[in-house]
């Protein structure tokens, strides 16, 4: 048995197929009242043991709140919704947000690839709209005021449960105001300058490995889900398509993918488009540093964004 791949400190495939994942230090829900924020802990589906945790800011300041939908990172292979660094960043935005958010653990490639993570996390819209009446913290969420975001992965993630919702024409049993992708994970067979450039090397290599163990068998960087000017959908679905802002990172070789995702967007006739970038800042910053200046700017950013597309 040897090493195929490895994320150093976080992940090891071995070639009979064992995957073994080190996590780093995480955190478990609290009803503590004197907190800022709740948190406990969901099953989305107990057949493919989908879980999420919910965050309720502590004597929220009207009856009904937005509510966010949060997908982590990981390269689709590793993350989780009790990291630590998730569990503070997403406690704290719901303060700052006035939201609730639902925070989706689904299921890891290379056990499951792509698709997979689409469908885990379209459920979880489903799951909400089943559970709204009967999930205490969902009696304070407005599921007509609904977000999607993540990051890395996740933010992935987000525009293709996007796409799906408005495919479903009227059966998604929410009401997706905007989409918030932090340093987006695209990619495609034809490299991006930086991904072509000697800097970085390291950080392109493990993007490569990512891939490798996440999309479908015989499919390459111009699959659907990894290239997304290679998803097929009708025009009708880029002209219902809610709101965008997308984070970027300047020191994130990524950058580059999240601006032509933007692009792409306002190609497509999206109505509303933003980029905004953190110059200085490197990829997924608000995970490892969650009490940095520059989360706090990136939780306003948010805070205001999910606020204008409320008034509208």
């Amino acid at each position: 048995m040897s090493l195929i791949a490895e994320a150093p400190e976080f992940l090891q495939v071995f070639s009979d197929g064992t995957v073994k994942r080190f996590n780093p230090e995480t955190s478990p829900p609290s009803l503590d009242s004197s907190s800022k924020y709740l948190s406990k802990d969901i099953i989305i589906n107990p057949s493919t043991q989908i879980t999420g945790r919910l965050f309720l800011p502590n004597n929220p300041n009207k009856k009904l709140l937005p509510l966010l939908v949060y997908f982590h990172g990981g390269g689709f292979c590793i993350g989780s919704t009790t990291w630590l660094g998730y569990h503070a960043f997403l406690g704290e935005f719901s303060v700052a947000s006035q939201s609730v958010i639902l925070s989706v653990d689904y299921r890891l490639a290379p056990e499951h690839r792509l698709p997979i993570a689409y469908e885990d996390c379209y459920a979880s819209l489903e799951w909400l709209g089943e559970n709204v009446k009967v999930e205490p913290f969902l009696e304070h969420a407005d599921l007509s005021n609904v977000f999607l975001s993540g990051d890395s992965a996740g933010g992935n993630i987000s525009h293709h449960v996007a796409v799906k919702a408005i495919q479903r024409d009227g059966l998604c049993p929410v009401k997706i105001k905007g989409v918030m992708p932090i340093h987006p994970y695209f990619g495609s067979e034809k490299r991006t300058e930086k991904e072509n450039g000697e800097e970085g090397f390291e950080d392109v290599r493990m993007n490569d490995m990512f891939w490798r163990l996440s999309l479908p068998e015989d499919s390459n960087r111009d699959y659907f889900g990894c290239n997304f000017e290679k998803n097929e959908v009708s025009e009708s679905v880029w002209l219902k398509f809610p709101a965008v802002e997308v984070y970027v990172a300047g020191e994130d070789f990524l950058k580059e993918r999240g601006v032509m995702y933007g692009e792409f967007l306002k190609k497509k006739g999206v109505k509303e488009v933003k980029v905004v970038e953190a110059k200085d800042e490197r990829h997924v910053f608000h995970v490892f540093y969650p009490e940095s200046d520059a989360t706090r700017l990136l939780q306003n950013q948010m805070s205001q964004f999910m606020k204008r597309c409320c008034e509208h």
